[in-house]
């Protein structure tokens, strides 16, 4: 598989988030090595009531349960936003090797916006960052949740 067909999943994750009324943000994390698909999941903090079950946290959470490993430095991670600086934390303290996005997130986004984590002297690692990947789609999956609920 290749990138593009990677973040297609996330964006099929995001869709489906948005059908569960989730804001639809999809994550699909990949061995690096492989290509093979460790998980893939779409945002449920609503169906869960919890606030920390953001598709960055279940995909990391779902992937070291799997490798029974709580590092995970050959997978890369492809996200349809960019993570906020929650799931930023948890992408560096799991030492993902790469990080794609597609939509940037001025308001909430934490890597190359607000808090930009990856960029904090505090921060113990950082992976490759690769933003914008598919972001008028990413984009226009938002957009289109949140219009729908105004």
């Amino acid at each position: 598989m290749t990138g593009e067909s990677h973040m297609a999943q996330a964006l099929a994750e995001a869709e489906a988030a948005a059908a569960r009324g989730e804001v639809p943000v999809g994550a699909v994390l990949v061995d690096s090595v492989t290509g093979a698909v460790l998980a893939r999941a779409g945002n449920r903090t609503e169906e869960g009531h919890d606030p920390t079950a953001h598709a960055e946290i279940l995909v990391i959470r779902a992937a070291a349960a799997l490798a029974g490993a709580a590092r995970l430095p050959q997978a890369d991670l492809y996200v349809t936003l960019e993570p906020c600086a929650m799931c930023a934390a948890a992408i560096s303290f799991a030492r993902i090797r790469r990080l794609y996005f597609g939509a940037y997130d001025p308001k909430g986004g934490g890597v190359e916006h607000g808090g930009r984590f990856f960029q904090q002297d505090t921060c113990h690692h950082a992976p490759e960052v690769i933003g914008g990947v598919a972001e008028t789609r990413a984009a226009a999956l938002l957009r289109d949740f949140f219009t729908k609920r105004r």
